[in-house]
Parts: structure tokens; C-alpha cells; sequence
């Protein structure tokens, strides 16, 4: 089958057309801020993606604001009867313990009750922030399908790490230095 001249100019058109599209419409687009260029990416909740802002109440009961600019932060996602998140929580205590000026952390419960999410604080004398997910609206919003799942979040709110299953402190400190 032989190609006709003005179809064929048609279909180098088109890929141009979308070749156009495709560098100007999908990628992440620079735009100038102050004199510097910033990069704008996507929502999302994979590494490269700017993080979904949400608000949770914590175990007091306070709303807490996650997801602005300007810190660095955690999201550790886990329950109370999840034996893996009971294994890492003295570890992510500890982190959080050590990193408490310099990087937030939000151990995210996902729909158990305050008090029983209290209690087992108290009674294993853990420290860290948790967030309650009442409705596992959060969870859902992030994708979380097994638990724990963890996040690291630069200062810019760009999600540079994520795993689930167990997380070393260890782990979550090459993460931080590597930012």
C-alpha cells in the first residue's frame, strides 16, 4: 500500500500536533516565581506528586491542618491490631522523638476509636502525634490498601518516599538526608 504525499503530511501534522500537546500540556510546567523558576506538579499520592492537603482530628480531639509547604513531614499510616505497625512504632517513636524540631510527624490511625488509640498509647508509653482517620477517608485518598504505609514529604510538599510494610528509623534517615 503506497501512501499518498498529502496523506502523509497529514499524519506528520498530527504527530507534531500531539508531540506539541504533550510537552506543553502534560508535562510538569516551570513557571517563573520571584525570578525563579518553580516546577508545578501534579496532585497525587506517588513519589514526584505534590501531597493532598487533608485535616484529621487528633487524639485530643484537635483538628490538625497536613500538607502545606514549609516543613518536612511524615505520614505513617497503621492500627492498633496490626502486628508490622507494632513492630515499627518504637522505632518511629524514637525518630520522632529525635527529629521533633525539624520534621513533622503524623502517625496516621485508620478508623479506631481515640480513647482504644489513647490507651495503647499510654499504656506502651509512645509519644508521636496521631491523627484520627474515623472514616478511612484519608487512607482511601492516599491509596493506602495494606498498613503500615509511610510518606515522606519534603518542605516543598512533593511525596519523596513511600512504602508499606515496616520502616526503620534507619530507613526514614537516609530518606531525610537525602532531600
Amino acid at each position: 500500500m503506497i501512501i499518498s504525499r498529502k496523506y502523509l503530511w497529514i499524519i506528520v501534522v498530527i504527530i507534531l500536533i500531539s508531540i506539541c500537546f504533550y510537552s506543553f500540556g502534560v508535562k510538569d510546567k516551570a513557571t517563573q516565581s520571584g525570578g525563579k523558576a518553580e516546577v508545578q506538579t501534579e496532585t497525587g499520592v506517588t513519589v514526584g506528586k505534590t501531597v493532598p492537603q487533608f485535616t484529621l482530628d487528633g487524639i485530643d480531639g484537635k483538628s490538625i491542618s497536613v500538607g502545606a509547604k514549609g516543613k518536612t513531614y511524615v505520614l505513617n499510616f497503621w492500627a492498633t491490631w496490626c502486628p508490622p505497625c507494632r513492630d515499627e512504632i518504637p522505632e518511629l517513636d524514637k525518630f520522632a522523638l529525635k527529629h521533633r524540631n525539624d520534621i513533622q510527624f503524623y502517625a496516621i490511625n485508620i478508623e479506631e476509636e481515640s480513647k482504644e488509640v489513647a490507651d495503647f498509647l499510654k499504656s506502651n508509653n509512645y509519644t508521636f502525634p496521631v491523627l484520627i482517620d474515623k472514616d478511612g477517608a484519608v487512607a482511601e485518598t492516599f491509596h493506602v490498601t495494606a498498613i503500615p504505609t509511610t510518606l515522606v514529604v519534603d518542605s516543598q510538599g512533593i511525596i519523596r518516599y513511600r512504602t508499606t510494610g515496616g520502616v526503620t528509623g534507619e530507613e526514614l534517615e537516609k530518606v531525610i538526608k537525602g532531600l
